[in-house]
């Protein structure tokens, strides 16, 4: 018994505990990186699962041009009854013994007349070039719609990509906040203890609290814009508002200094990579796939038809009939029906080419875009961390100067000013330079390989 009830104590612990620990485990924030990120949208955001369903329907539309190549087979079954007009018959009925008719001859009604009838009819296409082409042409459509999935989640991951930026971006500007509102009041203090001890002036006073004031001014402006941009990374990722996440990289982390891509490799590869272009290159070919089976509509279809049953005035007294075929069909004319279709199929090629031509500009022209942000983000980024050096050494001066006493707090001020606009300055130039690699692998399609 003793085991028993350790046994049983152990079991309500383990009913008690396991609801505890799962919920735990969904409290465990999801570390999200910036290809991290990417990946989760273009996985779990609306517009690739939308188009993800839009694969669907297409490979529904193979199994539906197979179709044509399968059998066709029916069963009906059911009773009617009729009556029937005998001078309708086209034949007169004479008694041969009598000569006298056996109807009236100017028609009289017989019947009515009970017919039961059960079959089974069976249609198969034997050969129809228009069927095969179809075929190939919706085959060919499941390709381009496919590439339209992943082109639609490069999309989605670049929306996310250009999210996390924005998120990381907002966190530096907060830090910088915090920095900023804690040096002002920093300054406010020293102020006010030079005008305790005799050795400053109420005007360095007035001018620290201002300061400060304005500090967190910047300081609640920051935290809201961080709070913002987190809303706009749960919209990017396609996750519920409660879903806890974690920035693995701040701004700072993010390389920098990684090798650019000469402007040939990185063209050729968007080229041979982005999902888009081989969408329209697919639409292409499912087009002049089509065009093809409205011009073998005009060749001859093969084709069997059978039906077998049982027909009788009643169920007891059924019989057994049958008819069976193989038919040959050349369309002949149609109205001119076909030409148009040909015509209106040859300008919807035209237009495709027409559009891959300009979506190939389009690529080239984005890739060059993004290595010129690149390169200039790059210069940009070298420009501000002099200047941000030279920002801290102004400051640093600026405060030994003014707790000697040497100087009042006004150029305290003005350095802690251009420190802030170096650090601001800063940040906007390492998120540019973020955005142009996301630019980048953007338009060469790769969003999902960031790291």
């Amino acid at each position: 018994m003793p085991s028993n009830s350790r046994f049983i104590h152990l079991l309500l612990l383990l009913a008690i505990a396991t609801p505890v620990f799962a919920q735990a485990a969904q409290q465990q924030p999801l570390v999200v990186t910036l290809g991290g990120a990417a990946r989760i949208a273009a996985e779990k955001s609306a517009a690739p699962e939308a188009a993800r369903q839009r694969v669907a329907q297409a490979e529904a539309r193979v199994r539906q041009r197979r179709a044509e190549f399968l059998p066709n087979l029916s069963i009906a079954g059911g009773v009617n009854e009729r009556t029937f007009n005998s001078a309708t018959f086209g034949i007169e009925f004479r008694d041969a013994a009598t000569g006298r008719f056996l109807f009236d001859p100017n028609g009289q009604v017989l019947g009515p007349v009970k017919a039961w009838d059960v079959r089974g009819t069976l249609r198969q296409n034997l050969f129809d070039f228009g069927s095969f082409s179809r075929l190939s042409a919706a085959k060919a459509s499941v390709i381009a719609v496919t590439s339209d999935a992943s082109g639609a989640g490069q999309q989605a991951a670049a929306v996310a990509a250009q999210a996390y930026v924005r998120a990381v971006r907002a966190d530096a500007q907060l830090s910088a906040r915090v920095a900023d509102s804690t040096l002002a009041d920093e300054l406010l203090g020293i102020a006010r203890d030079q005008l305790t001890a005799g050795v400053g002036i109420g005007l360095d006073v007035t001018r620290a609290r201002s300061q400060a004031a304005g500090a967190r001014a910047s300081l609640i402006s920051a935290r809201n814009e961080r709070n913002r941009s987190r809303l706009e990374l749960y919209r990017a990722l396609g996750l519920p508002l409660g879903s806890p996440i974690t920035l693995a990289d701040s701004l700072l982390d993010l390389p920098t200094n990684s090798a650019l891509p000469t402007e040939q490799d990185a063209t050729e590869r968007a080229l041979h990579t982005r999902a888009d272009l081989r969408a329209a290159d697919e639409q292409m070919r499912a087009a002049e796939l089509q065009f093809d089976a409205i011009r073998a509509e005009r060749l001859p279809t093969l084709g069997l038809f059978a039906d077998q049953g049982s027909i009788g005035k009643s169920t007891s007294h059924l019989l057994p009939t049958y008819t069976w075929g193989i038919q040959l069909s050349l369309p002949v004319f149609d109205g001119f029906r076909r030409e148009g279709r040909q015509d209106e199929q040859r300008a919807a090629i035209k237009e495709l080419e027409v559009r891959t031509r300009d979506l190939t500009q389009q690529t080239t022209i984005e890739v060059r875009g993004a290595l010129l942000d690149l390169a200039s983000a790059r210069e940009q980024l070298a420009a501000n961390e002099e200047r941000l050096v030279l920002a801290e050494q102004e400051l640093t001066q600026a405060r030994d100067r003014f707790k000697a006493g040497v100087a009042g707090n006004a150029d305290v001020i003005t350095a802690s000013v251009n420190l802030n606009a170096s650090r601001a300055q800063m940040i906007d130039a390492r998120a540019a330079f973020q955005n142009a690699r996301v630019a980048l692998a953007r338009a060469q399609g790769t969003v999902t390989e960031l790291p």
